[in-house]
């Protein structure tokens, strides 16, 4: 990279968001229309739905710590962004034959769903944590463009995340239940096409500022690690892991949120017990434990979009237009269309603030603030409203508003946190422990969004009841803001400890 030209940003910048791009398309596509598909086609009760989504996200945010580690260690990073993307696509097509199924053959179709998304998760594993941690790689240590880097790279998500439940709502979300299956060819093609961006364009333009190429075969790897027939047979044993995992947690018992907190535990244990890392890397991991702790909070709150939030859509709000009916997967696109819309913004402050910029943790707990305003602003529109009655579009809008400016203070900043503050030999690692926080998250998410007051039944929480659809989102206000608070609190010491 060029010295001289620091407000460029490298080419592989871009050949990463298109690789992420297509891939968020797939999983925000097939996400917009999945707790739809499992009421209405698979007929599950909506907490059974809730449970099972919450348990399927937890799972995709978990397995990036098997994907980072093995990749850090043996795969690399591109080899393992492309066979990630392949057991993606794989999932996407048997989920197609899952909605083609439902109807002719009901147990076969059942078996192909947690078939499917067993793919899904494994999949997500190995390109999730990778192609996150080749950003900052891309730039030198301590580049003020990192954050904008990251903020660019948070838009590619968000491309993908708007077009991929418009398109996928579009076609899927027609009425008729039998057409969800289209929605799953469209996420499979979408993810095909990112493995091929990948393929084409990362060894020409993902570059270190030394122009080395980034993300391959690591120097502890061995060829036995990457001989193709033996990755195939450990990419189909640990889909087959995955299947087991969501079938038992949903199915079985649940045993999900112990399994996330040991291994959070275990992670810390193999960092901080290293005794090569010194006293000064070992305090920034714990600055970036902490922050990710909080985060649990925004991401269970957040992540209603794919469960109560999209319910919410489907049966109280005004969704006729007199010409169309609006899907209520599309709703799931505005979070992603606001991203792209504020990021440049965004971006544009931070940098523009230069020395009076905020720091990472207070950032941070302005997007929990935010939160918490949004959802205030969606239950004063429910407020006093009885079941069955619908609300307008705007009361739906302006939350994701919200949300969005929220999600903008906190995730790619943190994002980016990770990147600057973790020791190079647990780089992908660290982004792992990211990704544990917002599966810890997902699973609370898919519990909380089990406690929709359908009907006006009273749900409980820690004590709170909650009859109404204020109620419920009250909960979100209470338990955002409270960690908010904390987190301002605490955010002049995470600085110090950052240095």
């Amino acid at each position: 990279m060029n010295q001289s030209t620091p407000k460029s940003h490298p080419k592989g910048l871009y050949v990463l968001f298109a690789t992420e791009m297509w891939e968020r398309f797939n999983y925000y596509g097939m996400r917009a229309i999945l707790v739809l598909f499992m009421t209405k086609a698979l007929l599950f009760d909506k907490a059974f739905a809730s449970n099972l989504y919450g348990s399927y996200t937890s799972l995709v945010y978990l397995t990036p710590l098997l994907g980072g580690y093995i990749a850090d260690r043996y795969w690399g990073n591109q080899r393992s962004i492309i066979a990630g993307g392949l057991v993606m696509a794989i999932g996407e097509f048997i989920l197609f034959f899952c909605g083609s199924t439902y109807i002719s053959s009901p147990q076969l179709s059942s078996v192909l769903f947690f078939t499917g998304l067993g793919f899904m998760i494994a999949g997500n594993g190995f390109f999730k944590p990778n192609i996150s941690s080749l950003v900052g790689q891309l730039y030198p240590k301590g580049d003020r463009r990192i954050d904008s880097a990251y903020t660019i790279f948070y838009m590619g998500i968000n491309v993908g995340g708007a077009i991929g439940p418009f398109i996928c709502g579009l076609v899927g979300d027609t009425g008729n239940p039998a057409d969800f299956r289209w929605a799953f060819l469209a996420g499979g093609i979408g993810m095909l096409l990112s493995v091929v961006v990948q393929q084409l364009f990362h060894r020409k333009y993902v570059l270190d500022p030394d122009n080395n190429i980034l993300g391959l075969t690591p120097s502890t790897s061995t060829p036995k690690w990457i001989k193709p027939i033996n990755m195939f047979v450990g990419l189909l044993v640990l889909s087959a892991i995955a299947v087991g995992l969501l079938y038992i947690d949903a199915k079985v018992i649940g045993y999900l949120t112990y399994l996330l907190l040991g291994a959070i535990g275990f992670i810390a244990f193999v960092i901080f017990s290293d005794k090569l890392l010194s006293k000064e890397e070992k305090i920034k991991v714990a600055v970036i434990f902490t922050v990710s702790f909080f985060v649990i909070f925004f991401w269970s709150a957040f992540e209603q979009a794919g469960a109560s939030l999209t319910f919410f859509a489907e049966e109280q709000t005004q969704r006729n237009l007199g010409f169309f009916l609006v899907p209520a997967s599309w709703f799931q696109s505005l979070n992603s269309v606001f991203v792209v819309s504020f990021a440049p913004l965004f971006a544009w402050i931070w940098i523009k603030l230069g020395k009076y910029e905020p720091s990472s943790p207070f950032k941070m707990a302005m997007g929990l603030f935010l939160l918490a305003l949004g959802y205030l602003w969606i239950a004063f529109g429910v407020k006093g409203v009885h079941p069955g009655i619908k609300v307008s579009m705007i009361w739906l809008t302006g939350m994701y508003a919200l949300h969005t400016w929220g999600e903008l203070c906190l995730s790619p900043i943190g994002l980016s946190l990770v990147n600057k503050l973790a020791p190079l030999k647990f780089a992908s690692l660290l982004m792992a422990v990211w990704f544990t926080a917002n599966a810890i998250a997902n699973k609370l998410a898919g519990v909380l969004s089990a406690l929709y007051p359908e009907n006006g039944k009273t749900t409980v929480f820690l004590g709170y009841h909650m009859s109404n659809m204020n109620e419920f989102f009250m909960l979100f206000v209470f338990m955002a803001g409270l960690a908010s608070l904390i987190l301002f609190f605490l955010s002049g010491k995470l600085k110090k400890m950052m240095v």
